[in-house]
């Protein structure tokens, strides 16, 4: 059974279309060809994508189309805010890294805040994409999907973006700053 917090009141929905449109339009960029009406029929559609796009926006990730994925149709939105989502930070990779914290634990991981927003976790190669439609992480970084020899070794990798160049970096997965938080995509 859908839980009902994990659907908008026809208010919020409302609220938050007009929003992601005012960006679409102000953006269009980064999604070359794609039209509002296709994107808003695919969303009114989709009440579990609106409270994930809406849990984004929340967190501070002012997420945006970036494009279409041409083998299933679906709209890709990920969070397009200039440096990693504010209410997002200060998480340390996942939940065994949490747990292996003896002390100064973080108040969550990035794996499980994305999965309880709906959203995925960018991988290295969406990170890099992103960052062709803008420059984004200049002051701070962000979490991406680690492969799972890296992560079973203990460490998780992180991206951001410094000198015109996007790095990719590496951390004990249990670490957490407050410049570090990640940023989500969601298929619609």
């Amino acid at each position: 059974m859908k839980s009902k917090k994990q659907v908008l009141s026809a208010k919020q929905a409302e609220q938050l279309l007009a929003g992601l449109k005012a960006r679409f339009e102000k953006n269009t960029k980064r999604h070359k060809g794609l039209l509002w009406a296709d994107v808003q029929a695919k969303l009114e559609a989709s009440p579990e994508a609106l409270w994930s796009l809406n849990e984004m926006e929340r967190t501070g990730g002012e997420p945006d189309v970036i494009g279409l994925d041409k083998k299933t149709g679906e709209f890709l939105f990920c969070d397009c805010s200039a440096e990693s989502p504010s209410g997002r930070r200060s998480l340390c990779y996942d939940r065994e890294a949490l747990d292996a914290r003896k002390e100064a634990k973080p108040e969550g991981n990035a794996v499980d805040a994305a999965a309880a927003m709906g959203i995925e976790l960018l991988t290295e190669e969406q990170y890099r994409e992103l960052q062709k439609l803008g420059e984004f992480d200049l002051k701070t970084s962000s979490w991406i999907k680690t492969p799972a020899e890296i992560r079973k070794l203990g460490g998780a990798i992180f991206c951001d973006r410094r000198y015109n160049t996007v790095f990719v970096y590496h951390n004990g997965a249990q670490s957490y700053y407050a410049a570090r938080g990640f940023r989500g995509l969601l298929r619609v």
